[in-house]
């Protein structure tokens, strides 16, 4: 009994600073490069061949002819040699800087966790394989008359990122879930763009070695690594769709500065270029349907070139690029916007490369020929990518519940609609007033016209005969920039409304709920009305705030009323009668027992749906027998030297926000079905400063495991705590879950005013016995029990039993029984809002087992 509390006291002096990050000096730099010698050398190697070659221009001619690769290189000229070679020099100065970067970071990554010997292998074999497959794949090509084959077959090929990105697709068989994941679809994406965009052969060569080193990885697994991809959560999926969207938009630009044009996509990027050529060149060139890579490559517009055309070709490609940003803080607008701008772009490709040559133009594809299906394949997939982009946004939509406020997205759109409308008749009149400005004169019929034009990227209308042109700086300057204004709007109005993130009536009500919990506390469970996703209403003296959210028409709270115990009564009448005015049905979900009372007196309903587990600091000991898990749980940490550090997100270091992102996900993966949401939090929510962490942490800085506490306030004071987000690695140490709550215990011991500690309530779970028997209680009993093989929330009451806790039932009201089957599924889709119908056979499966 002394030794233990001699234990606990040492325990609660150790420093609860942030995780530090590794010093960085000599010693540092040794062990740095004794963990990554082939990383360097090959560096270095790069540095010097680059010193000897030319690092501002690059190889000589006959330096590229010796050692650089490609079909004629190999093929014609017998250089084996070369796919290896052609992988130590680059370019230019800049590729230089960026393929040193990539073989201190990627590379080196790679040999620090496979070692440098299977790090060598995947170099070389990733290096010779890619480009060897990739020149068998052009001799084909050459041989059966493809086009892209025939059209490279002069190019050389000299690139150290081949063997770089295929050795890093190798090394993410040997990291967690996480970076697994990241590394596969950014990886996969990056070198998936610069095929499709650039199309170059070296481009070719790169992504077969990712497809080679996934292969070498696979060889090289380690057994003990899970290998399998089932799902990530909603964070990750916002982040890994927000690289995508990104990539899209970078895509067109890869196209517009590149030297050599093509990939797949090349068309869709060619339609937001400028190039001029001569009047008439390219157009004449490609009459009588004699379609050819140039007439596709470079049939461009008779239009003069300027800010403004250049402005309205790279401004949808820059909002693109907004709605990235936004897709990754799962704003729901961002969503729609690169839905909106991918159909777009799918559109008028099909209409440019389809649907407008069938439509009376004089330039007519030949697609029946057998010659050219290269161009059909070419101009589908141009149509096809930015479409399927738009549908795998929209089947994740659920993943992104943050709403601008309503007022903002309506001014957005009044905004856009309006300045459309204004610029029309403003380039109309204009243009009729300086009719004579522009050659040939034009009448007013000309002028409407070409309003659409005037709007749309100047490369979409290269099939498009010019009516007519400004000659005069005035004529041109309206000419070019009614589009560009329009466009600016819209990219500065994107941005506007991305930045409005509030969910309530007006943009602060975030700040009047925080400011209600800090002075009423809306009970253990209030700080759970703060988290995005849920809608706010307040009484009508501003006193009380009820966070709700609507699924299928109805209205769940997510917590009790915020506000004064006066104003109880009133604030759920008030708010059933919002909910009644628009059609919904009110729920009051995860109340406590001193809320019966006034459910009572309105006549409503009432059922337990789950208990919540309560421990007191000012009485906390784990002395006696019930307490042994408990003190050997805390024994075992002290053994392996693992801490416990209380600190909030922002204070960590990179290296243990990512660990814990790692840990979380690995969680999700592990799960059968979707990562729960409503009144359980992930890893957004940690991020509140108001949240407290307690990490389990070893002498390595390695956090084995994680819980997140949600505060409680009363007169602005902290009285409590509420366990919320919990997960520990698979290989952590047995009962670390016990030994971080147990430490969270005995440091609130240290302060007088906390009152409780929660460990949460476990949904749809309950110890008190068999339920009384209803419809609704055999609803929620079967849904329990459905869910529990999946998320296991009645072992997840047993575990916090280990603790001696008092159990308090939590309760949810609703008006009228009649709506119980609704209710329930709105509680299950509340709970898995991105629940599919395979997940809904895999969950009825796991039931029937």
């Amino acid at each position: 009994m002394t030794r233990n509390r001699i234990e606990s006291e040492s325990r609660k002096r150790v420093p609860t600073k942030p995780i530090p990050a590794r010093g960085v000096g000599i010693g540092s730099f040794g062990r740095f490069a004794a963990r990554r010698p082939f990383a360097l050398a090959y560096a270095g190697s790069l540095l010097v061949v680059a010193l000897v070659s030319g690092v501002i221009s690059g190889p000589s001619r006959d330096i590229r002819l010796l050692f650089g690769t490609g079909y004629e290189s190999v093929i014609e000229l017998g250089h084996w040699w070369s796919p290896l070679t052609s992988t130590f020099f680059v370019d230019n100065g800049a590729e230089l800087v960026l393929a040193l970067a990539g073989a201190v970071i990627l590379l080196g990554f790679a040999e620090r966790l496979m070692g440098t010997r299977r790090t060598v292998i995947a170099f070389l074999a990733t290096a010779i394989l890619g480009a060897t497959i990739g020149l068998g794949a052009q001799y084909l090509g050459v041989a059966g008359g493809e086009m892209w084959s025939r059209g490279v077959s002069e190019l050389w090929a000299i690139d150290p990122f081949t063997p770089i990105f295929g050795s890093a697709m190798a090394a993410s068989y040997f990291v967690g879930p996480l970076w697994r994941r990241r590394i596969r679809v950014l990886g996969l994406s990056t070198v998936l763009v610069l095929v499709l965009y650039s199309g170059q052969p070296s481009d070719l060569y790169r992504m077969l070695a990712v497809a080679v080193g996934l292969g070498v990885g696979w060889l090289f697994r380690p057994t003990l690594r899970v290998t399998s991809w089932r799902r990530s959560s909603d964070h990750e999926t916002r982040t890994l769709l927000a690289a995508i969207v990104g990539m899209v938009a970078v895509g067109p630009v890869i196209t517009i500065f590149s030297g050599a044009r093509f990939g797949l996509l090349a068309p869709l990027g060619l339609l937001f270029s400028q190039d001029v050529p001569t009047a008439g060149e390219v157009v004449d060139r490609c009459l009588l349907g004699d379609v050819t890579r140039q007439c596709v490559q470079e049939l461009s517009l008779e239009r003069i070139g300027g800010a403004g055309p250049v402005l309205v070709s790279l401004l949808p490609l820059l909002t693109l690029v907004v709605a990235a940003v936004g897709l990754a803080r799962g704003r729901r607008f961002a969503a729609w916007l690169a839905i909106t701008i991918n159909t777009g772009l799918a559109l008028l490709a099909a209409w440019y490369y389809g649907l407008l040559p069938l439509s009376g133009q004089a330039y007519v594809w030949q697609w029946q020929s057998g010659r050219y299906w290269e161009v059909t394949l070419i101009l589908v997939v141009s149509v096809l990518i930015p479409l399927a982009v738009a549908l795998v946004i929209l089947g994740n939509l659920r993943r992104f519940p943050v709403y601008s406020r309503a007022g903002q997205r309506r001014r957005f759109l009044l905004v856009t609609l309006g300045s459309f409308a204004a610029l029309v008749p403003f380039y109309v009149g204009v243009g009729w007033l300086l009719r004579d400005h522009f050659r040939p004169a034009v009448s007013l019929l000309d002028l409407l016209a070409d309003v659409p034009e005037r709007f749309i990227p100047v490369g979409f209308l290269r099939l498009e005969r010019v009516s007519f042109l400004p000659t005069d700086p005035l004529a041109t300057a309206l000419y070019d920039g009614v589009g560009a204004v329009f466009w600016i709007v819209v990219f500065v109005g994107a941005i506007v409304c991305l930045q409005s993130a509030a969910v309530g009536p007006t943009a602060d009500s975030p700040a009047r709920l925080r400011t209600l919990l800090s002075a009423h506390g809306g009970g253990s469970l209030g700080f759970m009305t703060t988290w995005t996703g849920n809608s706010l209403w307040f009484t009508a003296s501003g006193r009380t705030a009820i966070a709700y959210r609507v699924v299928n028409s109805i209205a769940i709270t997510t917590s009790e009323p915020v506000g004064p115990s006066s104003e109880a009564s009133d604030a759920v009448a008030s708010f059933a009668r919002m909910c009644d005015d628009r059609g919904w049905v009110p729920v009051f979900y995860s109340l406590h027992e001193s809320w019966h009372p006034v459910f009572d007196a309105m006549g409503w309903h009432t059922m337990q749906v789950g208990e919540e587990t309560l421990l007191r600091p000012s009485s906390w000991s784990t002395t006696g027998k019930k307490w042994q898990d408990i003190r050997t749980s805390i024994n075992r940490a002290d053994r392996a030297g693992v801490r416990a550090i209380w600190t909030s997100y922002r204070a960590l270091s990179l290296a243990a926000t990512t660990q814990i992102a790692e840990i979380s996900e690995q969680w999700v993966q592990e799960k059968e079905l979707p990562e729960l949401g409503f009144t359980l939090g992930g890893l957004d929510e940690l991020r509140d400063p108001a949240v407290r962490l307690m990490l389990a942490v070893d002498s390595a800085d390695r956090v084995h495991a994680v819980t997140s506490w949600l505060p409680t306030y009363r007169e602005g004071v902290i009285v409590g705590w509420t366990l919320d987000f919990m997960r520990r690695r698979p290989d952590s140490i047995n009962g670390v879950m016990e030994f971080l709550i147990a430490q969270t215990a005995e440091r609130m011991q240290e302060t007088a005013q906390i009152q409780f500690l929660s460990l949460s309530v476990a949904p749809l779970a309950q110890s008190s016995g068999p339920r009384q028997g209803g419809v609704a209680d055999r609803l929620l009993d079967y849904l329990g029990r459905t869910l529990e093989p999946v998320y296991g929330f009645r072992s997840l009451l047993l575990f916090k039993r280990k603790f001696q806790p008092e159990f308090a039932p939590v309760f949810m009201a609703f008006p009228d029984p009649v709506e119980l089957p609704e209710i329930g599924l709105a509680l299950a889709k509340a709970y898995l809002p991105s629940l599919s119908m395979r997940d809904v056979v895999t969950l009825m499966r796991g039931r029937g087992q």
